[in-house]
């Protein structure tokens, strides 16, 4: 049985789950032996010299075990987990019988993206071995914990075998399973091995640093930070008008009143709030993760800079959702503040590429799906020529789209001989034909580089958006 206790054994129960080791096969053949042989043979030092053997394991045997051992992980807890940062867990080994454990082995497995560096029972933590742990392109290398650890376990007591190391990569990276074998009665019994399930780390994103400064396009809400081209509330200067009915009377210019000898206000912007609608192309995946500080492939890039442009609109209280441009369609509703800041995290950690042979285009941009006003962000590989026909129809629906490139700058040409490296080359011209074709249809196309990445096309679709919008939605 399993729990996050180690209860008193009650009754005595017969002892399954519990099987002779060849220790106790031995010893009962050798005594045996040696006392039929006495017998046969009517010598008495072969009794005398089977003696021990035989009260040896009846010594052994007076107590034997009824119940098997508990194991349990503990996953750390020691607040939200990103990229880069320390990971710690345990694997504990409960003892419930009232006879001592005298040797305990266990193992556990880890998720190839949490590097455990260091892995000991309470104590006696070892060192990852000097080949190094390290899990660059794609998580390769021995970690510390691929390794049987051994222990005793008195009765009523739980030893923790600890872990830790560092994150290497977002996602939901499981700790196990953990399993133990256990040996008792001076090494004469073994259990069978207890197996528990793995836990699951959550390891969120790093963000990266992303600023952009330009306005937003077009702003819907009343309690943002974007300054609206609309009067109203707000603490952007607009200009001075007479006094109308309606009028407050805090926002008199006394200065203008007295010059002109009739009452004038000062006229104001509203603060508008914006929604961003963050579009993450799941159709394909390329390159090779190398974690963090390594090498990033298309869905590193694209969820690390969603985590990124989230947290810059969020905390200027903008409002954003997500959606997944793939068979899932998985979307995540439209709302502000920090709560939604922490969902977004969340709901990156599932994020997986799915290629789908349907054209998905119906399917994620239901009726009245996305605002009219909404800044739309795509985050795309353009791998798949239906994403670039989403773009395409985006942007002749009217909709303010900013497609963001995530392809990494390192992929390299397939080094086989033959036509592979002209069908690579040929491959990348249609590509940029494609992106050509794109900015052709009012879309910009930016690769992603953090801070500033979008402050320039921002400012282009800042600037269409005064002018008059052609084409239905």
């Amino acid at each position: 049985m399993t729990g996050s206790t180690v209860p008193h054994a009650a009754e005595p129960e017969p002892a399954a789950g519990w099987a002779p080791t060849r220790a106790l096969g031995r010893a009962v053949l050798l005594a045996g032996l040696l006392l039929v042989a006495g017998v046969l043979l009517g010598r008495v030092d072969l009794i005398v010299l089977a003696a021990p053997f035989a009260l040896g394991t009846a010594y052994a045997l007076r107590r034997r075990p009824t119940a098997l051992p508990q194991v349990w992980i503990n996953p750390g807890d020691d607040g939200p987990l990103v990229e880069g940062g320390d990971v710690s867990a345990a694997v504990s080994v409960g003892n419930p019988d009232t006879v001592d454990y005298d040797l305990v082995v266990v193992r556990s497995r880890v998720s190839q993206w949490l590097r455990i560096d260091r892995a000991g029972f309470a104590g006696s933590v070892d060192d990852a071995p000097a080949a190094g742990a390290t899990a660059a392109a794609g998580g390769a290398g021995r970690s510390a914990a691929d390794r049987p650890f051994v222990t005793s376990v008195p009765t009523g007591a739980a030893v923790d075998l600890e872990l830790a190391g560092r994150a290497l990569r977002w996602g939901r990276h499981p700790v196990g399973p953990a399993g133990a074998r256990v040996a008792t009665a001076g090494g004469l019994l073994v259990s069978r091995a207890v197996i528990t399930e793995p836990v699951g780390v959550r390891v969120y994103p790093r963000t990266e640093p992303f600023e952009a400064v330009e306005a937003m396009p077009r702003a819907a809400g009343l309690v943002g930070a974007h300054h609206s081209r609309r009067p109203g509330e707000g603490g952007e200067l607009a200009g001075v008008r007479i006094f109308a009915p309606g009028d407050r009377l805090r926002r008199i210019d006394w200065r203008v009143s007295l010059r002109a000898r009739q009452l004038h206000v000062a006229a104001t912007l509203s603060d508008r709030d914006a929604e961003v609608v963050v579009l993450l192309d799941v159709l394909a995946e390329a390159g090779r993760s190398g974690g963090v500080g390594g090498a990033a492939s298309v869905l590193d890039t694209t969820v690390r800079a969603t985590a990124a442009i989230a947290e810059h609109y969020l905390h200027r209280g903008d409002r954003v959702s997500l959606l997944e441009y793939g068979p899932g369609a998985r979307r995540l509703r439209p709302a502000a503040g920090r709560r939604q800041y922490l969902t977004v995290l969340e709901w990156l950690l599932d994020v997986r590429a799915d290629s789908s042979p349907h054209e998905p285009y119906d399917q994620v941009f239901g009726p009245q799906l996305l605002s009219s006003d909404a800044l739309v962000v795509v985050l795309t590989p353009l791998l798949d020529e239906r994403s670039a026909q989403m773009l395409a129809r985006l942007a002749r629906a009217g909709r303010f789209v900013v497609a963001v490139d995530t392809l990494p700058t390192d992929l390299t040409p397939p080094k086989d001989r033959g036509w592979a490296e002209v069908a690579y080359r040929l491959w990348r011209l249609d590509r940029e034909t494609m992106i050509g074709q794109l900015r052709e249809h009012g879309v910009p196309v930016v690769r992603w580089a953090g801070a500033g990445s979008l402050d320039q096309v921002l400012r282009d679709v800042a600037r269409l958006a005064t002018a008059p919008r052609v084409g239905g939605r």
